[in-house]
């Protein structure tokens, strides 16, 4: 028998694992999928990977392409099956790589587009990824244009955010139930509530299924000049007991920290002193200005947060347990606008199975919706902001205390209303009323 030395059996044993596994086993990644989710202003692509990615990229003009480069990964995944709505993305394509170990990714632009390209460890559900978001600086943002006629009669502008999105999916419920698509699901609830009642507009900070950062949400409240921004979530929590619904407003320490940072930022007092920045020239003075406004004004933001969130919860209780019966303060960053009221809505636990089977129930979302916009609608009727349609009505508003001898259908004729009305504003079921009674006369 002939005998082999170790180095020859080691040499041997070598060529068969080449033999079998061929150039490919030497990539110590590989691109698992990719996922592309636009939203109207901005396209994120994700790229799923079996490793932590080393990569490289440039750009290109006539015609735009981002170009990427990423180490030890072979070219294996198909693209073409990969679905892409984004206007700013036309397609994504190989190219010929730097080097055989490597694969070069092209992603083809329908314009010259912002971009910023990071990479994220695995959290679950997801492994380790390589981000590409793409910002279009030239779209424009729909906002709420106000005509000389609106603004006294104004219509509350409520913007509405849903939580998570795209990449982000937020919890996710031992049934597989993704926070994100619960959230949009209450969302658009609300929002068909809200635009049905006169004086009354909703704005949708996502209308889809994207990404957005949570630093962008109040932005986009004070673009559209919102009198209010309202946050949807569910809650979650590593054992599945934890149950019940509860509404959070911003802490005082997060907002003393968020004023500190608009009053350094001086390009932004215009934003809250409108035209009188024109007409202030001393700048010490104006800053002061600024401090007194802002401080005015989150006092207000703040007050106003709280009690809202009071008659949220109060509705709330109505159709599902309160983990918590009173509003909780916390530091969130879609809560840091110091000029808006902001409050932030734990729908339930997602982890919790009995809620999170209700959570994807319509009718229990429905129920959920009809109770934000129950507290909401509370709320401004009693407070409604200057110069909206709500605040002429208020004024318009008078009560008549009911004296012997008097009736519905008389005084009916004496305010010239009709008597469905007055029963309406009243809450009445029936034609009796009672002497000594205050009644509401609604306006003609």
């Amino acid at each position: 028998m002939q005998k082999f030395g170790i180095n020859t059996v080691k040499l041997v044993l070598i060529s068969i694992l080449l033999m079998g596994f061929g150039p490919v086993s030497f990539a110590k990644n590989a691109i698992e999928g990719l996922r592309i989710w636009p939203s109207p202003n901005t396209t994120r692509l994700v790229f799923d990977l079996s490793d932590t990615p080393k990569y490289t990229y440039f750009t290109l003009q006539k015609p735009y392409r981002l170009v990427i480069d990423i180490e030890n990964t072979p070219k294996t995944f198909d693209f073409s099956k990969v679905a892409n709505e984004s206007k700013l993305v036309k397609k994504v394509r190989y190219s010929k790589a730097k080097n055989s170990g490597s694969v070069r990714v092209v992603i083809e632009l329908s314009k010259n587009v912002e971009k910023n390209i990071f990479a994220l460890p695995p959290t679950s559900p997801y492994g380790d990824r390589l981000v590409i978001d793409l910002n279009d600086p030239t779209a424009s943002v729909p906002k709420v244009v106000l005509d000389a006629q609106s603004r006294t009669d104004r219509d509350i502008i409520i913007v509405i955010d849903a939580g998570h999105g795209g990449e982000d999916p937020g919890s996710i419920g031992r049934g597989g139930s993704y926070e994100k698509n619960v959230t949009l699901g209450i969302a658009k609830r609300l929002e068909s509530l809200i635009n049905k009642e006169k004086g009354l507009k909703a704005v949708m900070t996502r209308t889809g299924d994207y990404y957005i950062s949570p630093n962008k949400r109040p932005q986009l409240a004070r673009k559209h000049k919102a009198d209010l921004l309202v946050s949807i979530h569910a809650d979650a929590f590593t054992t599945p007991q934890p149950n019940g619904a509860s509404v959070w407003v911003l802490s005082m320490r997060r907002a003393n920290t968020e004023l500190g940072r608009w009053m350094e930022r001086t390009e932004r007092h215009s934003e809250l002193l409108g035209g009188a920045a024109e007409i202030i020239q001393d700048t010490a003075n104006e800053r002061y200005l600024a401090q007194a406004l802002l401080d005015m004004s989150m006092d207000h933001s703040l007050t106003t947060s709280y009690d809202l969130s009071r008659d949220v919860i109060s509705h709330l209780g109505k159709v599902t347990r309160l983990h918590k019966s009173k509003p909780q303060a916390a530091s969130l960053a879609v809560l840091t606008s110091p000029d808006i009221p902001s409050v932030l809505v734990e729908t339930g636990f997602i982890s919790n199975p009995k809620e999170e089977k209700n959570l994807n129930w319509s009718a229990y979302r429905q129920k959920l919706a009809q109770s934000i916009f129950d507290g909401i609608k509370q709320h401004f009727k009693s407070s409604p902001p200057d110069s909206s349609l709500w605040a002429k009505w208020k004024s318009e508003n008078r009560t008549h205390k009911v004296r012997s001898g008097e009736s519905l259908s008389l005084l009916a004729q004496r305010y010239k209303v009709r008597v469905s009305s007055l029963k309406k504003a009243n809450n009445l079921n029936t034609d009796v009323v009672r002497i000594g009674q205050v009644l509401t006369i609604p306006r003609t």
